[in-house]
């Protein structure tokens, strides 16, 4: 059926966000540059932000404060989980990058139409800014 025949939008996706995975980092060690978050009404992280930061975590590259079960449990918010195929067939047409979890993250946030927080230039200059937030 593919993304023609469905919509994984979400109603009410424009106050939503979600955060890429250097968001999700600068949070959990309340990194000044997270400051614009402070009134988001609702945060979500992909569920490939888990899996990257498990990998970062396994090679030694990152240790967050709050161990990955920590992300996943924290109450700042919420894990969203788009249908799959439709997510997957989205990070197909990313191709812009090689990055699998950029693709994956940028897809997820223009599938789901929410604003996607990040201080990442490659994604950055990949959104329009009606699709990010810039940290």
């Amino acid at each position: 059926m593919g993304l023609a025949g469905r919509s994984a939008a979400v109603p009410g996706a424009a106050a939503v966000i979600l955060l890429d995975t250097n968001a999700v980092i600068w949070m959990d060690q309340k990194h000044p540059r997270i400051r614009k978050l402070a009134r988001a009404p609702r945060l979500l992280v992909s569920p490939a932000t888990v899996l990257e930061l498990q990998l970062l975590e396994e090679i030694g590259r990152l240790r967050l404060h709050s161990g990955v079960r920590g992300i996943v449990e924290a109450e700042s918010w919420e894990i969203d989980e788009p249908p799959v195929i439709d997510w997957f067939e989205r990070a197909a047409e990313e191709s812009w990058t090689r990055d699998p979890f950029d693709r994956l993250i940028a897809a997820h946030a223009r599938l789901r139409r929410h604003r996607l927080a990040t201080g990442d230039r490659a994604i950055l200059e990949q959104l329009r800014p009606s699709e990010r937030i810039e940290l």
